[in-house]
């Protein structure tokens, strides 16, 4: 299951990641404003805000298998087809219209709620290898994106994107995505096909452990939580989308920018792996507040008056690390503090909150560029907001009794 959310969960990436390496070309063939450009991504992350949490209760009623493989089939297909875009802004919006909507199917609750169901012991460890399939992306994408483009141009670099991290994931999950539910419904139904699908003795908690809506509604924790992850995807996301242009405005090669960026999504899956094995040691939250102030330290070293070679590099370094580990930390915490009972549905509605922070994100490091004319802006407003995001994940209070989180 672990490894099926790994490629699963990087499919969906790839859009976010590439589209920052797709901006010069799509400007330069369309004469477009970056905004213009980031505004699919808006798009895209909206449509997530109503429907996530529907999404996690379709996931809490029929289990992850019957979501999940048409989820990636139609996301692959709406990935090439952003090679039809014509120039014309109505066309971009539509295209990314289908393709968040095909996106809702494979998002991070998908992943989340195969391995909650799944594991118990080392839960956190195998959140942390599932989503670390987006670091994977992170380190691949960017030099493979500009070879595409330099070589097979931008419209063929999106059609073998979609072939690369599409049909992989399909296949495995075909074999390996399977939650509790499923098993259990193939136990039922004798199929001798599937031998290993018997009760996982890693699945120590019962269905039935964790808040129910009205108590998650009134949990302070989870709204900390929920905050948190906002902030960070706020701003995670503006400096992932911008930071190829970023980097090529600090006077980095457009062939060093990808290899920074790629040396980021080295760092990425350090703070996933790192971050999930120290929240099975120590207290989530503690981890987490750490670990998103460690952001704004990042985001201090890209600022004009005191960026240089060296700190472009630790400023990636740092940034990657930080940035790698968000989505863990949240999808950790709330299985912590909301068990598994709803986890789909309240996971979905934190989903959702970081998918608005994640579209408006990039949106507004295209609007402070167009404004402005540089990026130092967003640079000075992420500081103060990250610090903040590593307060607010600071003494959530103790583990409910039902979480019995082991190494």
């Amino acid at each position: 299951v672990a490894f099926a959310g790994f490629l699963g969960i990087a499919l969906p990436t790839v859009a976010m990641t590439s589209s920052g390496i797709f901006i010069t070309s799509l400007d330069e063939e369309f004469s477009c404003p970056r905004a213009e450009v980031a505004v699919g991504l808006t798009i895209a992350s909206l449509i997530s805000i109503p429907f996530s949490p529907m999404v996690g209760a379709l996931i809490d009623r029929y289990g992850v298998r019957r979501i999940g493989l048409p989820g990636l089939a139609a996301t692959t297909l709406a990935m090439a087809a952003f090679s039809l875009a014509d120039g014309s802004l109505s066309q971009w919006m539509l295209l990314w219209f289908v393709y968040g909507v095909a996106a809702l199917f494979v998002q991070p609750t998908l992943w989340a709620a195969a391995i909650s169901s799944t594991f118990h012991a080392g839960r956190s460890t195998a959140l942390s290898v599932a989503f670390s399939g987006m670091s994977m992306v992170l380190i691949a994408v960017p030099p493979l994106t500009e070879w595409l483009i330099n070589n097979l141009g931008w419209r063929s670099a999106y059609v073998w994107l979609a072939v690369i991290f599409g049909l992989p994931p399909l296949v495995i999950a075909y074999f390996c995505l399977f939650d509790d539910r499923d098993r259990r419904t193939l136990s039922m139904k004798g199929r001798s096909a599937a031998p290993a699908l018997t009760e996982s003795p890693a699945l120590t908690e019962s269905a039935l452990d964790g808040l129910t809506i009205a108590e998650a509604i009134r949990s302070v924790p989870l709204y900390r939580i929920a905050a948190a992850s906002l902030i960070t995807l706020l701003f995670g996301a503006a400096f992932l989308v911008h930071q190829f242009p970023i980097l090529t405005e600090a006077g980095v090669s457009r062939q060093n920018a990808a290899l920074l960026a790629s040396l980021a999504g080295v760092a990425s899956v350090t703070g996933k792996l790192m971050t999930g094995w120290l929240m099975e040691r120590y207290d989530g939250g503690l981890i987490g507040s750490i670990t998103n102030s460690m952001m704004a330290v990042g985001i201090f070293l890209l600022w004009e008056p005191f960026r240089s070679p060296l700190t472009i590099v630790i400023a990636m370094l740092v940034i990657g690390y930080s940035n790698g580990a968000k989505l863990q930390i949240c999808a950790f915490l709330t299985s912590v503090y909301a068990g598994v009972r709803n986890y789909g549905k309240i996971f979905g509605v934190m989903v959702s909150l970081m998918a608005g922070a994640g579209g408006f994100g990039p949106l507004l490091g295209g609007i402070i560029y167009d404004q402005t004319g540089g990026y130092n802006a967003l640079i000075i407003i992420a500081i103060p907001f990250n610090l903040i995001a590593g307060l607010l994940l600071f003494r959530l209070g103790a583990y409910p009794q039902w979480t019995r989180v082991q190494a």
